[in-house]
């Protein structure tokens, strides 16, 4: 199986960026996945991730941050000031989100680099009000980006792009639960590369055909009767964005004999089941779709529980690692219903654990993480 293009995602990423730029189109910097991709294309302009996840920049973005919040808003303005993230420097707008109080206050200091589009999300999912509120900032982020591309958006243009998000998504959930098979000579980093590509993927259609090569690939592999079953406990990771240089929880938990099987968080299937309608207003089916995405900055949140639930049926899962970084308080908060949920209605062992983007504490997880999987065995 070739997993090179997503594996150097960045490599072939930048490469199209360059390209695309060169022919003269808009690149827009992403943070979220509340960022509405349909809308984005619509407007001729190629949306690419900017979430940090590293900690090299941090040190600089303390330097007007608290070191309080947590490591991912500091990761992310530290590329931002120091310029050190080609992403970044390929952006010619960035359109930021209110998730949680420490990224609204970071995107504030952000404005000054480039120009910035702040989405107001409601605090609720509930009732009639946030979603026609929510549709009113779509439109607003529609004149901000036809403002930036010189390009009008049309129903056409729309509706083309829904269906083709709608089959990535598609495909790409499809993948992920053969990627989890027993059988599957993947692991949970290929896993996240997979994934994680899908935000840095400048032309779609492209990405779409890798997805169904792989997919094809995997089918074609799991016909092989001469296949052992991999052994080791199967783990849900859930809770805050993970990438690489922040993947600490799955290294551990595989080095340990166990699989992480799915990633519910951000960075993983959050949301992938959840397709934008392709009948009536694409306004309205986009803005409904959207606002549905189970983040912990929503009050209440079911919806995220409705999806652990699915996602450890579906992929058989014997337990549940919660990853969330310190200063995460919407998450941090959250650890707490969540564990109550799978403990006494999934009845699966669960394990929380907090922490940052630095080494200082692997041999801490390694401990706990390890103590976890011996007593979910």
């Amino acid at each position: 199986m070739n997993l090179k293009p997503f594996i150097s995602f960045s490599e072939y990423s930048l490469a199209e960026l360059e390209e695309w730029k060169d022919n003269g189109g808009k690149v827009a910097g992403v943070y979220c996945i509340y960022a509405p991709t349909e809308l984005i294309r619509a407007a001729g302009i190629a949306p690419v991730s900017l979430c940090g996840k590293k900690q090299a920049p941090i040190k600089e973005a303390e330097r007007e941050l608290p070191a309080s919040l947590c490591p991912l808003i500091k990761s992310s303005y530290g590329y931002a000031v120091t310029d050190t993230c080609p992403f970044f420097g390929f952006s010619d707008i960035i359109i930021a989100e209110t998730t949680c109080d420490g990224k609204k206050k970071m995107y504030e200091l952000m404005e000054a680099i480039k120009p910035l589009h702040l989405m107001q999300l409601p605090h609720t999912q509930k009732g009639d009000a946030p979603f026609k509120y929510w549709l009113a900032g779509l439109h607003e982020l529609e004149e901000f980006l036809v403002q930036h591309s010189g390009i009008e958006i049309t129903e056409q243009a729309l509706n083309a792009e829904i269906i083709l998000q709608n089959k990535i998504r598609k495909e790409l959930y499809e993948l992920m639960i053969l990627c989890a098979d027993r059988r599957s000579p993947l692991t949970a980093r290929d896993m996240l590369a997979v994934q994680e590509s899908k935000s840095f993927s400048v032309n779609p259609e492209n990405y779409l055909t890798k997805l169904q090569v792989l997919h094809s690939e995997m089918d074609e592999y799991l016909l092989r009767t001469d296949l052992e079953e991999k052994q080791g406990v199967r783990i849900m990771l859930t809770g805050c964005p993970v990438g690489k240089g922040s993947e600490k929880a799955i290294t551990i938990t595989e080095e340990l004999g166990a699989h992480v099987v799915c990633m519910e968080n951000c960075s993983g299937l959050k949301g992938l089941t959840l397709p934008v309608d392709e009948t009536g207003d694409p306004y309205e089916a986009i803005a409904r779709r959207y606002l549905q995405v189970p983040c912990s900055c929503m009050s209440p949140n079911p919806g995220r529980m409705d999806s652990i639930k699915d996602m450890v049926k579906t992929f058989e899962v014997d337990a549940i690692i919660d990853l969330t970084w310190l200063g995460c308080h919407t998450y941090n908060a959250e650890s707490t219903v969540l564990r109550n949920f799978v403990e006494q209605e999934l009845e699966i062992p669960f394990l929380h654990i907090e922490t940052d983007y630095s080494e200082s504490d692997i041999e801490q997880l390694r401990t706990r993480i390890e103590a976890f999987v011996e007593l979910a065995e």
